[in-house]
């Protein structure tokens, strides 16, 4: 998947499809501006799904490229020149100039016209650079969460017939923005 890059603000708070997609591909930048590579990640993703801001931004793009859509946004707060993460294949229900929130839909997955099937590629750029966009995830998003260990109230501890007697377990949830 490549490495997350630490100068990369954790800024994001969801991700752009589903809970915790499958990457398909990872990010690998290329050696040179024009030799072979990847500059985004592929996330499993079918045609419609829909495709969210991942952080708070203003929308840069929203347009066909080279036959697909693709939405770009800068996004707020993240220095100059501002980082920008840029969709695709995307039929675009924003429009240049729209302020988003995070999580607010951007469109929905097309189906075809991407470079993979049912996948949303996603970049991250800071002006002509690129980045790997899963740097902009913080762990929690990242990992799948807390381990849940036994025992724990209430429930049966196995290959025993009591109950464990510790005290109620809290639910996880995740730290605020």
């Amino acid at each position: 998947m490549g490495r997350v890059d630490p100068a990369v603000p954790p800024v994001a708070r969801h991700w752009p499809v589903g809970t915790r997609p499958a990457v398909l591909r990872g990010w690998d930048p290329p050696a040179n501006p024009y030799g072979p590579g990847h500059r985004g990640v592929d996330l499993a993703a079918g045609g419609g799904a829909p495709v969210r801001a991942v952080a708070a931004g203003r929308v840069s793009f929203a347009g066909p490229v080279g036959g697909r859509g693709v939405v770009s946004v800068e996004l707020t707060g993240t220095g100059e020149p501002p980082l920008r993460t840029t969709f695709a294949p995307v039929d675009a229900a924003v429009r240049k100039g729209d302020e988003v929130a995070a999580g607010e839909p951007l469109g929905t997955v097309q189906p075809t016209g991407s470079h993979c099937t049912a996948c949303l590629h996603w970049g991250l750029l800071r002006g002509e650079v690129y980045l790997n966009p899963l740097s902009l995830l913080p762990p929690w998003l990242l990992d799948a969460g807390p381990s849940r260990l036994l025992p724990v109230a209430g429930v049966p501890v196995p290959g025993r017939g009591g109950i464990s007697p510790v005290r109620r377990a809290t639910p996880w949830r995740p730290p605020p923005p």
